[in-house]
């Protein structure tokens, strides 16, 4: 339908600005759809598209050729709307141009790592990785100092990389608009700027866990720890200085936080980690005989104070063994724990200070770190071992 809105149109009152801005104006062949119209006799409705067939930016009038076959013109100063459709030819050119930048933002990021917490590197390569680590998840989008960039004002750059990997069908750099040339530009620095973040920040990972994991482990993290999800946890004496005299956690345990006493983490966890939590007390009371050995202390006053310190835990069957007697001078402080129907282990949950820890802390990781849970859109599972799962 062709109302009066497609004759030359009146000039509103009180004009609307000007465009100011790329994003603001339409070029010929633009694809929109309608979002508002105020007029009453148009059979177009919210959602209809057309193909603009040109437009004068000082009075801010769109004429269309729709898809239903109306001319209807928009009077975009007076109140209607549309909203641009992405174009898929030149989509496509973006997307190849992105995907270029991608492919060298990987190469940067591991060149950068090299000189930085690599083969090439000099002194402690994980304090670094923990800063740039930090300051990516931190940035939400702003550059990281040292990291690799596109320079988005290069423009003999940007038209030699349109020129080496836009596709064959593409238009020639030199019939495209300015904001074509500009969008062209920011496809391949977007691309290479996404690309040299997760890659450095992969490598970080691999630096700081133990077993060179490089998964997005923020999931993990200790703010990130609630009830029914994972973590990891240590004891809360576990901080130890290691050969260069940083504070490490000698060993981490993975497991699902299922409670809270007194201001600790209760969580429960496999066989695995289980075996490594008495293994660990095992070690600890052999590190306290040592030292009191090496100080001379009798063989039966040193054995004393290691069972008065150090409670000896111990396997019968699927049970653990925690045999407390003389650290609290009661004859009946044994402990059996025994897996739930899950198979999962409660180890000392309420008389042991836990508390979740960060991943990149531990020396060691004692028991399989989950992947991140899944989008909040997608059908979520109970966490095995959580209350009511």
């Amino acid at each position: 339908m062709t109302s009066s809105h497609s004759m030359t149109p009146p000039q509103p009152d009180h004009p609307g600005p000007a465009p100011h801005s790329a994003a603001d104006t339409y070029q010929v062949g633009d694809r929109i759809a309608l979002e508002h119209t105020s007029d009453p006799y148009t059979r177009l409705r919210p959602g209809d598209e057309g193909t603009v067939r040109r437009y004068d930016p000082d009075q801010q009038v769109l004429e269309v050729d729709w898809d239903s076959g109306s001319r209807l013109s928009m009077l975009l100063g007076a109140g209607d709307r549309v909203r641009r459709l992405p174009d898929a030819g030149w989509q496509r050119v973006r997307d190849a141009l992105r995907e270029a930048g991608a492919e060298a933002g990987r190469n940067a990021a591991q060149w950068w790592a090299q000189d930085t917490i690599g083969g090439r590197a000099r002194g402690d390569v994980t304090a670094t990785a923990r800063e740039v680590l930090t300051q990516i998840e931190a940035a939400a989008g702003q550059d990281i100092d040292g990291l690799p960039a596109g320079d988005r004002d290069d423009l003999a750059a940007g038209r030699t990389r349109y020129t080496e990997h836009a596709p064959p069908d593409a238009p020639k750099w030199e019939k495209l608009t300015g904001q074509q040339r500009d969008q062209a530009r920011w496809a391949w620095c977007d691309g290479f700027d996404d690309a040299v973040e997760a890659e450095a920040a992969r490598l970080c990972r691999v630096v700081l866990h133990p077993d060179g994991d490089d998964r997005d482990l923020r999931h993990m993290y200790p703010d990130e720890v609630r009830l029914g999800g994972p973590g990891v946890f240590a004891r809360d004496w576990a901080w130890t200085p290691n050969a260069a005299g940083d504070m490490r956690i000698p060993v981490g345990y993975v497991g699902t936080l299922v409670d809270h006493w007194n201001g600790w983490a209760v969580f429960t966890c496999t066989r695995q980690v289980a075996e490594a939590i008495v293994a660990e007390q095992q070690e600890a009371r052999d590190r306290y005989r040592q030292d009191l050995t090496d100080r001379g202390v009798p063989e039966h006053v040193r054995e004393r104070l290691v069972d008065e310190t150090l409670a000896r835990m111990w396997f019968d069957g699927d049970a653990i063994v925690a045999d407390e007697t003389r650290v609290h001078a009661d004859p009946a402080a044994v402990h059996r724990i025994t897996p739930d129907r899950d198979g999962r282990y409660l180890v000392m949950g309420r008389a042991w200070a836990w508390t979740p820890v960060h991943p990149y802390a531990c020396d060691r990781i004692a028991g399989e770190i989950p992947d991140p849970p899944p989008a909040a859109d997608a059908p979520a599972n109970p966490v095995q071992g959580a209350p009511g799962a």
